[in-house]
C-alpha cells in the first residue's frame, strides 16, 4: 500500500501500472523458488507442528509424523554445524542422552535436528557424537542440510557462523505443541531436566 501510494504521487499513470506488475512479478518469483519457507513462522504453543522428513547421518529416513504415532516427542533444532562443532550443542545433545532412560520411562522420544551447510554435514553429525558410539533407540539425530526444517520452523539464524536459532519443542501425539523454548544465543537452551518437568 505504501509503495501504491507513492507511485501514485511520484509517477505517471502507465508508470505506476508499470512499476506494480513488476514487484507482483518480484513476489510470485519469490513466492515460487521458496515456497512457504519465505513466509514461515515459528510455531507456537497450541499449535501443530509442521510434518517433515530427514535423514540420520547414515542415510534412514525418519518422519515426524510417524514417530508421533508411537510417543510424545521431544524436538530439538541444534546450532548444528555452523563452521565449527559447537560446545552448546554438544553439552545439550549429551544432556538429554545422558536422561535418555527418563525419557523413555515417560514414553518420549528425543528427534534433534543437526542444520548446516550441505558438503559434508553427515560427517560432522557423526563427529559431534564422537563421545557416543550408539544412541539410545528413543533418541534420534537427523541432519538438515538444506535448512529445510530450520526454514519451515521460522528458526534460521541467517548471519555468518550461524545456522538457527536453538529450539525445544514438546509435542504430543497429534503433533500439538506443548511447550517450546527458543533461543535467540547461543547458550539459553532447555535441559533434559526443564524437559523431563513439562513432558505430562
Amino acid at each position: 500500500m505504501l509503495i501504491e501510494t507513492l507511485s501514485r504521487h511520484l509517477l505517471s499513470a502507465s508508470s505506476r501500472t508499470s512499476l506494480i506488475r513488476k514487484l507482483a512479478t518480484v513476489t510470485i518469483v519469490a513466492s515460487t523458488l521458496f515456497g512457504t519457507a519465505l513466509y514461515a513462522q515459528t510455531p507456537a504453543v497450541g499449535e501443530v507442528a509442521p510434518d517433515f522428513t530427514l535423514s540420520t547421518p547414515t542415510g534412514k529416513s525418519v518422519q515426524l509424523s510417524k514417530g508421533l504415532k508411537q510417543a510424545s516427542t521431544v524436538l530439538i533444532v541444534l546450532r548444528g554445524y555452523p563452521g565449527y562443532q559447537c560446545p552448546f550443542c554438544q553439552k545439550q545433545l549429551h544432556d538429554f542422552i545422558e536422561h535418555a532412560t527418563e525419557f523413555a520411562a515417560k514414553k518420549a522420544m528425543v528427534l534433534l535436528v543437526y542444520p548446516g551447510p550441505p558438503a559434508e554435514l553427515d560427517q560432522r553429525a557423526k563427529e559431534a557424537l564422537a563421545k557416543q558410539a550408539d544412541l539410545p533407540t528413543n533418541i534420534t539425530l537427523v541432519i538438515d542440510p538444506d535448512y529445510k526444517v530450520t526454514n519451515l520452523y521460522g528458526l534460521r539464524w541467517d548471519a555468518p557462523h550461524e545456522t538457527a536459532y536453538p529450539a525445544t519443542f514438546i509435542l504430543d501425539h497429534n503433533g500439538k505443541i506443548l511447550f517450546e523454548k527458543i533461543s535467540h544465543g547461543h547458550g539459553d537452551r532447555a535441559s533434559a531436566k526443564d524437559v523431563l518437568d513439562a513432558l505430562l
